[in-house]
């Protein structure tokens, strides 16, 4: 559906115009056209793509959906796809996506699968009429920069969580985890490596197409834009090196899980191993004393019972202090 349909001129406001006028705008000096669509479908798309020329192969891409971060050239016009991430109270990472048409004198958003608006974006670019007058390039930068500026409290909810799971892991003061923890952890981490994974496959594309759009030759629209796009491409790169360190210590914190599994497991092993070696001295005490040979002077002796539950007893107990002191128990 149509969110918003504004003219622009000369960094000011001009009017709303319904999207069958919008003709009466494109083409006049120092003036765009700013539209916003949302789940829009054919029919809208195929208006717009009258209304503006717009290729194709691009308003196939927008329709289709699930394209790749990117941006593209066609003549004089851009087509960019930037995937819009939203976390819901679950803890759950969802994928939208917002792709932008770029002219001369227009500019188109179309938004998908996302809840997240733009209209922060519009008022933040009215706000600054020194800027918007530069045309649709200024748009398209305060779009990027919105997008990007979404994915770092993304980052910190996740990075927040990963602190959270490493203090379980080492949690417990050397005493084992109930039952199910260790395989509840590696489910968490494996569900936070997919998620940074879905950030990783959104910047990285974005960072490189944002690279071509300062210094050298930069397309027409952005013309003048290049420290804004350089601030942009900054903060890309930075997220992109966090996602990458995350990714790494997520890596590691599976690998200490296990390790920490596998001490716990030997651990136990080794106190079944004590109890085993002790029960293993009283059974072979009572085994040699139960085979009943005629010529055992002990059987017959009349303090013999009690003198072997003493010895087992003692012997026991003294396997008892030995592992204890060795740690085993």
């Amino acid at each position: 559906m149509l969110i918003n349909c504004v003219a622009y001129r000369g960094g000011e406001k001009l009017a709303e115009p319904p999207v069958a006028e919008i003709d009466r705008f494109v083409g006049q000096p120092d003036t765009f056209v700013w539209v916003a669509l949302k789940d829009p479908v054919l029919a809208e798309l195929e208006e717009l793509q009258a209304e503006f020329g717009l290729h194709d192969l691009a308003v196939e891409d927008a329709r289709m959906g699930h394209q790749r971060p990117k941006l593209e050239e066609y003549g004089d016009q851009m087509f960019a796809v930037m995937h819009l991430l939203e976390l819901d109270r679950e803890g759950e990472l969802h994928r939208g996506e917002v792709d932008v048409f770029v002219g001369r004198d227009f500019v188109l958003s179309v938004r998908s699968g996302s809840h997240a608006d733009f209209l922060g974006v519009r008022r933040r670019c009215e706000a600054e009429p020194e800027l918007l007058k530069q045309g649709s390039g200024f748009v398209l930068y305060a779009l990027l920069d919105a997008v990007v500026d979404r994915y770092l409290p993304i980052m910190e909810r996740l990075e927040d969580e990963l602190e959270e799971i490493e203090e379980q892991i080492f949690a417990g003061d050397g005493a084992a985890r109930p039952a199910g923890a260790a395989r509840e952890t590696i489910r968490r981490l494996y569900a936070l490596k997919r998620k940074t994974a879905m950030l990783k496959h959104a910047v990285s594309p974005l960072m490189e197409a944002v690279g071509r759009l300062y210094g050298g030759r930069v397309p027409r629209p952005c013309m003048g834009l290049s420290e804004y796009y350089r601030d942009v491409y900054d903060h890309l790169t930075r997220l992109n090196a966090w996602i990458d360190t995350m990714r790494e210590t997520i890596t590691t914190a599976i690998q200490v899980n296990f390790s920490m599994v596998a001490i716990e497991e030997s651990e136990v092993n080794k106190r079944l191993a004590a109890w085993a070696g002790i029960f293993a001295v009283a059974t072979a005490f009572a085994g040699i004393w139960g085979m009943n040979f005629e010529v055992m002077p002990e059987l017959k002796w009349q303090w013999g019972y009690p003198v072997a539950l003493l010895l087992m007893a003692g012997v026991c107990g003294l396997l008892y202090w030995r592992f204890r002191k060795s740690g085993w128990l």
